[in-house]
């Protein structure tokens, strides 16, 4: 187990608004990384996909809470969590593909794989019923003299 240098949790009602709340405050967080844009805007990215995924599919019919786990682990690695209780997913692996989706039609079904292509690592743990939770890492690179 990676130690745990800084951590903080954020709890948010699954309203589509606080998507960029959320979003901002990973960003925010990560922040004391000293990370490049391009990675800035990785994190932003793959955390408005996850929180997204949250409101609109685990809470179909009602509000429902959201909770955003945020932390700095040792070797520069950032990583996220991303948990629901709602309906969970019956079939993480399909989820997982490119293009499928339980949401209407102007959903493209591409939540994970914009997540795996911006993060180093996607975990998808679920449970019908039960809820969801999505655990994203990024190592971020040192600068040269900087103050990582």
């Amino acid at each position: 187990m990676i130690p745990i240098l800084n951590q903080a949790t954020l709890l948010f009602p699954s309203k589509s608004c606080n998507e960029a709340f959320a979003r901002t405050t990973a960003a925010c967080f990560a922040a004391q990384l000293d990370p490049t844009l391009e990675e800035l805007g990785d994190i932003k990215t793959a955390v408005s996909e996850a929180v997204t995924n949250a409101i609109v599919h685990a809470y179909p019919q009602d509000l429902g809470v959201v909770t955003l786990r945020l932390r700095i682990l040792e070797g520069h690695i950032f990583e996220v969590c991303v948990k629901d209780k709602g309906v969970g997913i019956p079939d993480v692996e399909r989820a997982r593909q490119p293009l499928y989706t339980t949401g209407d039609d102007s959903r493209s079904g591409m939540g994970f794989t914009i997540m795996e292509s911006f993060m180093d690592s996607v975990r998808v743990r679920s449970l019908p019923g039960k809820g969801t939770t999505v655990t994203l890492r990024k190592r971020l690179s040192p600068r040269l003299g900087g103050s990582r």
